[in-house]
């Protein structure tokens, strides 16, 4: 296991409510904030204050408790606690449809519910403690899938990254940055490529701030000039994250993704999606059924609140695209790399846990 720590706490219980980094403040601002019910937690997942798939898998489940001690003042018999708590986690689930992590942590909170033999303060201890639990987790993971990962970076490698993957993408460390995190402490001469992932910049704004504090080299470039790199041989690899995988391997991640994972194939650099297992959705066969968010017009049309086109411009903005299995040369997970054919290692994996 690698030493190197990230500076970043994404997500953590305390006590008695979820606490989190502000990512809608970035890069103006660094701040964490206090959540403490469930509809702040819905709210702040819906509205980006957390983002990330594995980070919003673990926001799902604070949240999933955060209804539990409100229903708990309610004076309700245990089967209305049980029947109303169920009815909160499902509407926890709906807070944004792609990132499959949510539904994931959402139902290993119903598991508890369903399965419980507690009181009420019992069970609502069951799944406080099952939420810290996963959120710890989520760090053991991500560090092994940097570890994983980092066996296939080349000696002084540029890396290309698209989004943000990262310690603020997780609870801390990262999925596609855990690689980057991973083979950095093995070899600093290796650098990243962070493109700046319109509309919402999650390159430009969250990218660069955490590979900067950590002092991992990082040039940042705008999400058109990906392949005018790659051919003039600067990027060896690409490592992105994902937020939904489906059994073949299709994949989706922040929209454009899809652009570089055709621009890389063209030029024969590998492309990498890190992931933990829990992003994989072994109930979907193809991308063509994970469903994408639609997400605010705004976010083309004005930055920082300010318009940047014509008015009353017809607007078409999808949060996702899915990058089509064979493009991808292996997914990254905390069981190893999985390759090609990606129906039978995906299934070896799941058989294996």
């Amino acid at each position: 296991m690698n030493e190197f720590k990230s500076k970043i706490r994404t997500i953590q219980w305390i006590d008695t409510y979820s606490r989190m980094v502000d990512q809608t403040l970035f890069p103006y601002e660094f701040k964490y904030i206090d959540i403490k019910t469930g509809q702040e937690m819905f709210d702040a997942i819906k509205k980006m204050i957390v983002r990330g798939a594995p980070a919003i898998g673990i926001a799902g489940a604070h949240g999933v408790v955060l209804y539990a001690q409100e229903l708990e003042n309610e004076n309700l018999s245990r089967e209305d606690f049980i029947k109303k708590l169920l009815e909160k986690a499902d509407y926890m689930a709906t807070s944004r449809p792609t990132a499959v992590n949510l539904m994931w942590a959402v139902e290993k909170q119903k598991e508890i519910i369903k399965n419980s033999k507690s009181d009420i303060k019992g069970l609502v201890e069951e799944l406080k403690q099952n939420g810290i639990k996963l959120e710890n987790e989520d760090i053991e993971i991500n560090k092994k899938i940097g570890d994983f990962g980092s066996t296939v970076v080349p000696k002084g490698a540029s890396i290309l990254t698209h989004c943000n993957a990262g310690a603020l993408a997780t609870v801390g460390y990262g999925t596609a940055l855990g690689v980057v995190r991973s083979a950095f402490a093995k070899d600093n001469s290796i650098q990243v490529f962070a493109d700046e992932t319109r509309p919402r910049q999650q390159g430009a704004r969250i990218t660069t701030l955490e590979l900067t504090m950590d002092g991992i080299p990082t040039t940042l470039i705008t999400d058109g000039m990906c392949s005018y790199f790659m051919k003039k041989g600067m990027i060896d690899m690409v490592v992105v994250g994902a937020d939904r995988i489906a059994a073949n391997g299709d994949t989706a991640n922040k929209i454009g993704t899809y652009t570089v994972a055709i621009a890389a194939k063209y030029h024969n650099i590998p492309f990498y999606i890190a992931a933990p297992l829990s992003t994989i959705d072994i109930n979907i066969k193809t991308g063509d059924e994970i469903p994408i968010e639609e997400r605010s017009h705004d976010e083309v049309t004005h930055i920082n609140g300010k318009p940047v086109c014509a008015q009353g411009v017809n607007v078409i903005n999808p949060g996702f695209d899915v990058t089509p299995h064979e493009l991808i040369t292996g997914i990254i997970t905390e069981k190893g790399i999985l390759r090609p054919d990606y129906n039978k290692s995906i299934a070896k994996a799941f058989k294996n846990q």
